[in-house]
C-alpha cells in the first residue's frame, strides 16, 4: 500500500468519525426542543398565569390528593416557565376539578381472586388563553396506577396518587403551553 492510499484511507476514517459526531450532535440538539422549557410561550405577550385550586368532586375521596395535585400543578409552571403566577386575571388561566378517583380489579389470579387493582384519577380542566382565545379548551386528563392486591391501598395510596398527579400535571402542561 503506498502513502497515497494510506492517506486516503485515513481521510475516509476521519470523515466517518466526523459524520458520526455530527449525527450525534444533531440528535442531541434536537432533543433539547422536546424538554419542558416553555419554548412555545411568547413572553413578550404572555407574562402571567392564574392557576385556581382544583376541588375534589369525585364520590370517592382521599383527602391529601387535592393539595398534592394543586401544589404539583403550580410547581410545574413555576419550574418550567417564566410566567408569573397571579391570583386572578392572568394572561393564561387554568381551572377545573378532580372529577374521578376510583379503583377496580385489573387482573385475576388462577385461584379466581383479584391479583392486581388499578387506581385511576381524572381531572377536568378549563384552559383560557386571554392572548389567543383559539387555544382555549375544556378537556379531561386521566392517569392510572396499578398495585398488587396483596398490598393494602393505604400502604401504597400516597405513592400511587403522587405518580398519577405527576402524569396528569405533565399532560396539562403539554396541552396548555408546550403545544405538543
Amino acid at each position: 500500500m503506498d502513502s497515497h492510499s494510506t492517506r486516503a484511507a485515513t481521510v475516509r476514517k476521519a470523515a466517518k468519525v466526523f459524520a458520526a459526531i455530527a449525527a450525534i450532535a444533531c440528535l442531541t440538539a434536537c432533543s433539547v426542543s422536546y424538554k419542558f422549557n416553555g419554548a412555545s410561550i411568547d413572553y413578550t405577550k404572555t407574562k402571567t398565569i392564574t392557576i385556581a385550586d382544583f376541588p375534589i368532586r369525585a364520590s370517592y375521596v382521599w383527602g391529601p390528593m387535592q393539595s398534592i395535585f394543586n401544589n404539583e400543578l403550580k410547581d410545574i409552571f413555576a419550574n418550567h416557565t417564566r410566567l408569573t403566577q397571579v391570583k386572578r386575571n392572568g394572561d393564561l388561566q387554568i381551572e377545573g376539578e378532580i372529577t374521578q378517583y376510583n379503583q377496580r380489579n385489573k387482573s385475576v389470579s388462577s385461584e379466581g381472586y383479584s391479583a392486581q387493582t388499578e387506581l385511576s384519577m381524572t381531572v377536568n380542566v378549563r384552559f383560557t388563553n386571554n392572548i389567543n382565545h383559539s387555544e382555549d379548551f375544556e378537556k379531561q386528563f386521566t392517569a392510572t396506577a396499578t398495585y398488587e392486591t396483596t398490598q393494602s391501598l393505604n400502604s401504597v395510596q400516597e405513592e400511587l396518587v403522587t405518580e398519577m398527579v405527576k402524569s396528569i400535571t405533565d399532560q396539562i402542561f403539554n396541552a396548555t403551553v408546550a403545544n405538543w
